[in-house]
């Protein structure tokens, strides 16, 4: 709803940032990693996802020498030749456990794999966060960043005396930031209809099996316009924090 005018449209992962929708952007973070099987839990407007797949042009983000009049075009580079993309259909109103629970013959054999809500970017080293989730005895984790809101939070009494106010920046506020590191075990504690973050995280937390990583590098969120444009911004500068894929400036 907070970014409606483009979601009525679109699929919220379609949003362009830039040139090319977020959902590109977090697969090609993924992908700068090594991280290049992916599965697309399709729900609301799947046939825009297909289609942007389908009629791809690596040559909208890649420079190229064009020759014969356009009929010979050679990329420098590529985007997305070496990736193994699923598109499958998990239901138009199913929540993320349920959306899991869809593609789980997808994951067989995988001891963990990696999820994503696809609508926020980060600079995070992934092979470090990944390595350490594997070094731990957890069945899920996510990545905790403090929210990028100009709030203040506000410590009143019921009589309405103010003890105190402060920018929510200077709390020690987490929330999940929508990264995910999940073992093939998570199925064991999801059931049907549930969402992840709700009833099998909290069964997770009682047996000392859910693992946060506290993060203070950048993320970004895109619920709103607002967001939208800030990211665009960053896109305009040459190189946005997220585009770890990108040589950074002077390199």
């Amino acid at each position: 709803m907070r970014i409606r005018d483009f979601s009525e449209k679109i699929p919220k992962p379609m949003v362009l940032v830039g040139n090319r929708p977020i959902l590109w952007h977090v697969m090609k973070y993924y992908a700068h990693f090594g991280h290049t099987e992916f599965i697309l839990c399709l729900g609301y407007k799947a046939d825009v996802i297909k289609n942007f797949f389908l009629t791809y042009n690596e040559a909208v983000s890649n420079d190229f020498t064009m020759s014969q009049g356009g009929r010979n075009i050679e990329l420098a580079s590529s985007d997305i030749d070496d990736w193994t993309i699923s598109f499958v259909d998990t239901g138009m109103d199913a929540n993320l456990g349920q959306r899991l629970l869809a593609v789980r013959d997808y994951l067989d054999g995988e001891d963990m794999f990696l999820a994503n809500y696809s609508d926020g970017l980060t600079d995070l080293d992934l092979t470090s966060y990944v390595a350490d989730f594997a070094g731990s005895d957890g069945i899920a984790k996510f990545l905790a960043v403090q929210p990028p809101l100009t709030y203040h939070l506000v410590d009143a009494n019921e009589e309405g005396r103010v003890e105190g106010i402060a920018p929510i920046s200077t709390a020690d506020l987490w929330i999940n930031g929508g990264y995910f590191a999940l073992r093939a075990e998570i199925f064991d504690h999801l059931n049907p209809g549930e969402e992840l973050v709700i009833e099998p995280f909290q069964r997770l937390l009682k047996q000392g099996a859910l693992r946060a990583s506290r993060f203070s590098g950048f993320w970004a969120p895109m619920d709103t316009f607002k967001d939208k444009q800030r990211l665009d911004d960053l896109v305009a500068s040459g190189r946005g924090p997220w585009e770890v894929w990108k040589p950074e400036a002077g390199h």
